[in-house]
């Protein structure tokens, strides 16, 4: 008789170990309680002479336990039950002791590639690893029913950030209203921090107050240079002040003032990107940070806002030492680009502000762009207007505004108009697209019944999510709840009604939309036909999912194109474990990101971007085009096209240049991917990570602590949108 163990494996009936259990339990109890030697032959014989061709191990505990019933031996019965639940506890806790031992070692590439921006063999880092094992460890045993947990092993779904989640306190992403905190002042580890009277001091407390919401978030975090504008012209009036006070004329005190004010918006600029870049928070790492460089944010202080941004633009252009002391591309802050009337055209005042961030994309790979003319046509919100803002850290959008009334408390809230700083996201759970298509075996009718419920473990995956993150108040992290980052709750106030309402939104992620596509049609979504329109039709039904939800919860669920970076991997393992290698579906380390053009397919950058903004607006809640370059450094005008294009047609979109540098023999280009997935200087053959400083763009952000097998063969595989002699 053959026993299926609980991982699947299958080995011969062993009577012994009933025997064993048994003993175990035996130990526990009374004598008189014990069961005999007989009874527990009687029970091992029971078992063999069911004569079963399989039977699984979980039936055979439960005949024993049964056993023990019938021969009245009920208080051992308890005790088997008890050791047959520690024997499950210790079978996962090995898993976890496991992981615990190859992060510590490094042994791990798991671990040592599970974020391009992590270092996993830093004390900073693991301690973060380590605190994120024993909650995925806890959210496993205790906090996930055994079907989220079981579709997520098994790829088909996966369920975000479990290393976060034991935490009922912790959200996933933001738009910081540093706007709020900084005029109104706020309160960081218990010292009140007063509205600054500079810009170079703003700078800096914007730094703190980043560091520290990011302490309490695990996801990505946007501020707004318009926020900081306002200081700029505190810092020239001071300066002005003091040159009227010595008595030099008008001209000079303006001339002098304007000099002393961009010397400190330089200071400033230097520090804020220092700083960001030398802290780390409590995940181990530099905080995930974009910042957004939007002029229409603000009438009043708009020539202040140019000047940020254009400090901004060129600290990044020039870029950071690495250790050798050498200048390049940095991973933080990510910079996000509003292009708008005043700076698309060269008529426009701002343009020169445009060219600037050509110049950098070409070189630095941001700014990435935000179209404000597209935006507002997609987000309306409860007004009737439409709305342009940023991205909470590198793709996940807020839904337009509903919100009634100032429920958060802003001391900068305006009604009437649409409000995004001070919201965020809940989390996010992504189904597996491609495994929901060669599970269906192609029949279509099929493949909807599985999606639907594959969607449906998601929506209850992401219930759960809901209502642990609506056990929390607001002292759990007063900075995020009490202090102005999200809110200004009183002291023990719930956040319950933050996650209602459109305040906060939750995200239902989805990957691998081109594999699904080409298995169930045998064509790309990119083929203008029945593939597009099979496309298209999946991402209406998922948006149509989430307005189902949403209209029964009143929670904001949104569509969102997960930035999978070691899932990728995991996913595409599952997918080959499950239905082996299926040419053109499975047969890669990788699936292909939300609804993009997948990396290895001829297309243009015009054509792709035109293409995807089709699929960018069914996914709401997040999304990001790409396309991939040459070195453009020495061909900008092509740079400005694709700028322009992207301001006419999609909402959001970067450029993916190289810039890199092998500290061995000083080569500064592309270094490049042999065919083991191994990096490598071009020039010296160096490929020691250690000397290496290799940036790309993976899941939004950029990278620059290297990948898993699985996205270095992506990456490798990314075709060229643009010919460089194009212009």
């Amino acid at each position: 008789m053959k026993v299926i163990k609980r991982d699947g494996t299958i080995v011969e009936f062993d009577d012994e170990k009933i025997r064993l259990a048994v003993g175990k339990a035996n130990e526990e109890v009374s004598k008189k309680e014990r069961a005999t030697d007989e009874d527990i032959e009687m029970i091992a014989t029971y078992v063999r002479e069911l004569r079963k061709n399989r039977i699984l191990v979980e039936d055979i505990q439960d005949i024993i336990e049964e056993k023990l019933m019938e021969l009245g031996k009920y208080n051992l019965a308890r005790k088997y039950i008890t050791y047959r639940y520690n024997r499950a506890l210790v079978r996962k806790s090995n898993t976890t002791d496991q992981s615990i031992k190859e992060l510590i070692d490094g042994e791990s590439e798991y671990w040592n590639t599970e974020n391009a921006n992590k270092n996993a063999r830093v004390v900073t880092t693991q301690r973060d690893y380590l605190a994120g094992i024993t909650s995925t460890d806890i959210t496993r045993r205790f906090l996930l029913p055994e079907d989220v947990v079981k579709a997520h092993d098994e790829g088909i779904i996966h369920f975000h950030d479990a290393d976060y989640f034991a935490q009922n306190a912790l959200h996933n992403c933001e738009l910081i209203n540093l706007e709020d905190m900084l005029q109104n002042g706020t309160i960081i580890n218990d010292v009140m921090i007063e509205k600054p009277h500079r810009f170079i001091t703003a700078a800096t407390i914007a730094t703190q107050i980043i560091l520290a919401v990011t302490s309490s978030s695990y996801g990505g975090a946007t501020v707004s240079v318009s926020h900081l504008a306002p200081f700029v012209r505190d810092s020239y009036e001071r300066y002005y002040k003091k040159y009227k006070e010595r008595k030099l004329s008008e001209e000079e005190c303006k001339k002098f003032a304007q000099e002393d004010t961009k010397k400190e918006v330089a200071d400033g600029v230097q520090t804020f990107n220092y700083q960001v870049n030398s802290m780390t928070n409590t995940n181990g790492q530099a905080p995930f940070l974009s910042v957004c460089m939007y002029l229409g944010e603000s009438e009043e202080y708009k020539e202040e806002v140019a000047m940020i941004i254009e400090e901004f633009l060129k600290q990044r252009m020039l870029g950071f030492k690495n250790k050798k002391g050498i200048y390049i591309t940095p991973a933080f802050p990510k910079l996000l680009y509003v292009l708008e009337k005043d700076n698309i055209s060269k008529e426009s005042k701002y343009w020169y502000l445009t060219e600037l961030a050509a110049k950098c994309t070409a070189k630095r790979m941001v700014p990435d762009y935000i179209s404000e003319k597209v935006m507002k046509e997609l987000k309306i919100n409860q007004y009737g207007d439409g709305d342009a803002y940023p991205c909470m850290g590198c793709r996940s959008f807020l839904t337009p505004d509903r919100i009634k009334g100032n429920i958060a408390n802003a001391k900068n809230y305006v009604e009437g108009k649409g409000k995004y700083y001070g919201r965020f996201n809940q989390g996010v759970v992504t189904i597996n697209l491609p495994d929901i298509a060669l599970s269906s075996g192609k029949d279509m009718k099929k493949f909807w019944k599985i999606f639907d419920e594959r969607i449906e473990l998601c929506h209850r995956a992401l219930q759960i999510r809901h209502e642990r993150l609506a056990q929390a108040i607001s002292d759990v992290a007063p900075i995020v709840w009490r202090y102005g980052a999200l809110a200004r709750l009183e002291q023990g106030e719930s956040i319950h009604k933050l996650l209602h309402g459109g305040y906060s939104t939750i995200s239902l992620g989805y990957a691998g939309l081109y594999e699904c596509v080409k298995y169930m049609t045998g064509n790309s979504h990119t083929d203008g036909g029945d593939g597009e329109k099979f496309g298209l039709e999946v991402m209406q039904k998922l948006n149509d999912k989430c307005a189902e939800w949403k209209e029964k919860e009143d929670i904001d669920y949104s569509i969102y194109g997960t930035p999978i970076e070691s899932t990728t991997y995991k996913f595409a393992k599952c997918l080959q474990k499950r239905f082996g290698k299926v040419k053109g579906i499975t047969d890669r380390s990788y699936i292909t990101n939300s609804y993009h053009v997948p990396v290895f397919e001829e297309i243009d950058a015009f054509t792709k971007l035109k293409l995807e903004s089709k699929f960018q607006k069914l996914s709401p809640g997040g999304a990001i085009s790409y396309v991939e370059t040459p070195n453009l450094q020495n061909n900008i005008p092509a740079v400005l096209e694709l700028i322009k294009f992207i301001y006419e047609n999609i909402m959001y979109a970067e450029l993916n240049t190289k810039s890199d540098y092998c500290q061995e023999c000083g080569f500064s280009g592309e270094i490049l991917i042999d065919d083991n997935c191994e990096w490598y200087c071009p020039n010296c053959g160096n490929k020691d990570h250690n000397t290496l400083n290799v940036a790309r763009r993976t899941c939004g952000y950029i990278g620059s602590n290297f990948w898993n097998k699985g996205r270095t063969q992506e990456i490798k595989e990314r075709v060229l949108h643009v010919d460089n002699k194009d212009a």
